[in-house]
C-alpha cells in the first residue's frame, strides 16, 4: 500500500483542551479523524480501521467507546469476505 505523509502544526494548548498526550498525538489524531470520517460514511468500516492504524476489531471497540454506531454495510461484507479469501486457513 502507498502511504503518504501529512503534517500538521498544532498549539499545544489545543491538544491539551482535547486531552490528548503529546507523545501520544499522532496516533489519537489518526484515530479521531478515522473516527469522523466513518460516523460522516466518508470512509467505510475497514477503510476507517485502516487509517486508524489499530486494525479493525479494535477500530470497532474504539467506535462503540465513543457511542459511534456500526454502519456495518454490504460494502464492508464484501470487504470482509475478500480479506478471508486471502488468508490462509
Amino acid at each position: 500500500m502507498e502511504m503518504v505523509s501529512v503534517r500538521m502544526d498544532l498549539p499545544k494548548d489545543v491538544l491539551l483542551a482535547a486531552n490528548i498526550p503529546e507523545a501520544n498525538a499522532t496516533a489519537d489524531i489518526r484515530k479521531h479523524l478515522a473516527l469522523y470520517m466513518f460516523k460522516e460514511r466518508i470512509l467505510s468500516l475497514g477503510k476507517a480501521a485502516e487509517l486508524s492504524g489499530i486494525g479493525k476489531l479494535p477500530f470497532m471497540e474504539f467506535a462503540g467507546s465513543k457511542g459511534v454506531s456500526l454502519n456495518y454495510d454490504t460494502d464492508d461484507y464484501y470487504e470482509d469476505m475478500n480479506t478471508i479469501k486471502g488468508m490462509d486457513l
